[in-house]
């Protein structure tokens, strides 16, 4: 147990979240074909983007911890991508299809800002000054892309969803 530390788990987290970007990316393109709303679309395929600039990122933190950037299955995300799956599948057409996504969109965006807002708390710990720095501008576009998320949910989606229309 002794070679437990807080580096392992900052390498094991690294793996999952970096597992998660990649799947993420692939659901993003889906919800995106799969949105109603022309804005909402546009938003997933923003982040789908961004998602892999972040992705790349992680490479980067694996090289400055001198470690072969590699991925392990991430349950959570797998959960996650699962549930906006069978939302895709269960509201097809109807007028809720975009809540739902955009539900789904921000359970992932929750996921990652978690796990980003504890990598970079572990890399500051650690003495990783560069790795925060990474981290820290992924933690950022995360936080904006669910404040945006919400703003479009509160703004037009939920209203349109429980009016019974396509936003």
């Amino acid at each position: 147990m002794a070679d437990k530390t807080l580096d392992t788990l900052f390498h094991e987290t690294l793996k999952d979240i970096y597992y998660a970007e990649r799947k993420i990316g692939t659901a993003l393109r889906k919800m995106a074909r799969a949105a109603q709303n022309p804005d909402l679309k546009s938003a997933f395929e923003t982040h789908e983007q961004e998602t892999q600039a972040q992705y790349e990122r992680l490479t980067e933190v694996f090289e400055m911890i001198g470690k072969r950037p590699q991925g392990k299955t991430c349950d959570a995300i797998e959960g996650i991508i699962s549930e906006a799956q069978e939302i895709m599948d269960e509201f097809k057409g109807s007028p809720a299809l975009d809540a739902g996504l955009l539900a789904a969109a921000q359970a992932v965006e929750h996921y990652e800002i978690s796990r980003y807002g504890t990598l970079k708390s572990w890399a500051a710990q650690l003495g990783m000054n560069d790795a925060v720095s990474v981290l820290d501008q992924t933690l950022q576009e995360e936080s904006a892309t669910d404040e945006k998320l919400t703003a479009l949910a509160e703004s037009v989606v939920n209203e349109a969803a429980q009016q019974g229309k396509a936003a």
